[in-house]
């Protein structure tokens, strides 16, 4: 009996977009971070695409199932950096704005490389890592300076961002649905 695996990458690719829109609506400034981001952040941005990197992986796509896992992973890491010292753990204290500008410059690198791994795939694909890369290294120069229009400017670099994972997603699932593509991508 042949067992069929779906295609897990619109499931990996809402969890990112949802929950990156939410997180950049918020870094825009219209709304305080809550138990929305937070919850998204754990449960579709995190758990659901370390599923789909996970499903990748045993379809034989490394890039996707590294990306899924490696941003799934990204996700609990973020919640639990804004999390434990809510904890009152003397080794968990409030991370310094220097040290979270530089955890999100390190994903802005890794980012980057699997930029370049887009080369030769979807014009979307590629606008959704470049936006990421610059997405990242924006929150991290916001953070080292202090300037909040450079963190408003990256929530709408982020909003962006999202919405095109969230078309990139739609285009993939319609098309496997419909059996020929519908949205272009």
């Amino acid at each position: 009996m042949e067992s069929k695996l779906g295609n897990p990458a619109p499931l990996g690719l809402m969890g990112f977009a949802m929950t990156t829109i939410l997180l950049n609506i918020h870094n825009i400034g219209f709304f305080p971070l809550s138990a929305v981001i937070l919850s998204m952040g754990i449960c579709y941005g995190g758990l659901a695409q370390i599923i789909a990197g996970i499903l990748s992986f045993k379809k034989g796509n490394t890039f996707a199932g590294t990306a899924f896992t490696s941003y799934g992973f990204f996700w609990l890491s973020l919640v639990a950096v804004w999390l434990l010292p809510g904890l009152n753990m003397e080794v968990a204290q409030a991370t310094p704005p220097d040290f979270l500008g530089l955890y999100l410059a390190l994903w802005g690198i890794f980012t980057a490389f699997l930029w370049v791994g887009t080369f030769g795939k979807s014009k979307v694909q590629q606008f959704v890592f470049f936006s990421l890369t610059i997405l990242f290294f924006l929150l991290s120069i916001s953070l080292w300076t202090g300037n909040g229009t450079i963190h408003k400017i990256a929530g709408v670099v982020g909003v962006l961002c999202g919405s095109s994972a969230f078309y990139l997603a739609m285009a993939e699932l319609l098309e496997e649905v419909k059996g020929k593509r519908i949205l272009p991508y």
